[in-house]
């Protein structure tokens, strides 16, 4: 009797379990019958049928990342980069997903580095680094498009490392190492250019300066000389005045005639220091004629006229036109 209660509670429990089944919130459950697609279980409680129906197949109905592996690739100008991924997918249709493809991962893999390959060989190294973005979205694109009969859904591909092999990263630094130099030498450059046009600026103001100065002075300096030979002009004419108003007074052409004596035997006397032999000439003889003239004016106050009331200047001792026989003395021979 106990045997047969526990032979029908195992039934039972078998039974339970092939009917009753439970699909998780994450997954979908695709139910044959007899071998053939029944339908689709969504997340939930749901009976089957013992021995008849079964799920054949449960897939993963969130997002999926899919580590694509590292694969050596030629660039287009026949570079050797080293590319890995990540893609991103699926599954929209669980029906598709079990019968169209046998198995929808590593078909996304294939595909994914197939499709990367081809990508990469449409660009130059360069712009696999700066296009990014770009590459994505091709590889995206080209993934979906064959990606749709499996019932999956590719939502974005991402490229994790793009990695030269070691020769061409050793070109690409002593390339960056020759590009850092030469803006290093056109900064340089640039600086001396610009220091040099700034001394050259500095010196043309400079020189600009000087000149503007030299013009002021030199017009000054005119101004000054033109008001120095006015200032001169002018005492001279008064002085002219002075000396005219002086003459035309009595006794005014004996003091005349003294400073231009004077001035005569001071001239003279400084000739005579300077030179080893001097020669006194023989008008001078005539000094001793010309001062008994003066003292005969200056005694009289005025000039002595003549006989016929003209003035003396025929008289000798007044300078007229007889003049006096020099007296033999030292006064007309040379000295040493």
């Amino acid at each position: 009797m106990v045997t047969v209660l526990t032979f029908l509670l195992i039934v039972t429990g078998v039974a339970l379990w092939m009917t009753v089944k439970i699909i998780p919130m994450r997954e979908a459950g695709v139910v044959e019958r007899l071998g053939k697609f029944k339908r689709v279980l969504n997340p939930g409680i749901h009976f089957l049928i013992p021995i008849f129906d079964r799920i054949a197949y449960r897939h993963e109905i969130r997002e999926q990342v899919i580590d694509i592996p590292s694969q050596s690739c030629i660039t287009r100008d026949n570079i050797q980069v080293d590319v890995d991924g990540l893609v991103y997918l699926k599954v929209m249709d669980p029906q598709r997903a079990s019968y169209g493809i046998g198995n929808y991962r590593l078909a996304g893999i294939n595909l994914a580095q197939t499709t990367m390959r081809s990508e990469i060989g449409k660009l130059s190294l360069g712009q696999t680094f700066a296009e990014r973005e770009t590459l994505n979205a091709a590889i995206v694109k080209e993934i979906d498009k064959a990606s749709t009969p499996w019932g999956v859904k590719v939502m974005r591909y991402e490229l994790k490392n793009i990695t030269p092999s070691q020769h061409v990263m050793t070109t690409l630094e002593k390339q960056m190492e020759a590009e850092r130099e030469k803006r290093a030498e056109v900064t340089n450059a640039d600086a001396e250019k610009q220091a040099m046009v700034a001394v050259s600026e500095g010196e043309r103001q400079s020189e600009i300066n000087i000149s503007e100065g030299e013009k002021q002075k030199r017009i000054n300096e005119a101004l000054g000389e033109a008001k120095s030979i006015a200032l001169i002009a002018g005492a001279t004419a008064k002085s002219t005045e002075m000396i005219a108003d002086a003459i035309s007074k009595p006794g005014g052409s004996a003091a005349l005639n003294m400073q231009v004596i004077e001035r005569y035997i001071d001239t003279l006397g400084q000739i005579a220091a300077k030179s080893d032999v001097s020669v006194i000439p023989l008008e001078l003889a005539n000094v001793r004629g010309f001062f008994e003239g003066l003292a005969t004016i200056t005694g009289n106050g005025e000039d002595v006229p003549g006989d016929d009331g003209s003035a003396g200047s025929e008289r000798p001792e007044l300078g007229g036109n007889t003049k006096p026989s020099p007296e033999p003395g030292p006064w007309n021979q040379s000295r040493d």
